[in-house]
């Protein structure tokens, strides 16, 4: 079977494809940085609540970071 030839134009969608990538390896990079800064506040006694709060992550996800850490976040 012979698909017919587009005239769509990739250009757009190639872009998009790019900044997509570019945009998922920088929020890996932040990901990184802020676990460590989980366990940081965890361990100066920040409540979790305000942790979860602050960082922008379930309250399972901080408590699993913590846990990894060696800390009850409880």
């Amino acid at each position: 079977m012979m698909h017919a030839m587009s005239d769509y134009d990739l250009t757009r969608l190639a872009g998009l494809g790019k900044q997509y990538a570019e945009q998922r390896a920088a929020a890996e990079k932040t990901r990184e940085q802020l676990a460590p800064e989980i366990v940081a506040a965890a361990r100066a006694r920040v409540r979790q609540a305000d942790i979860v709060k602050a960082s922008g992550l379930t309250r399972e996800r901080v408590r699993q970071i913590c846990r990894a850490a060696g800390i009850d976040p409880e």
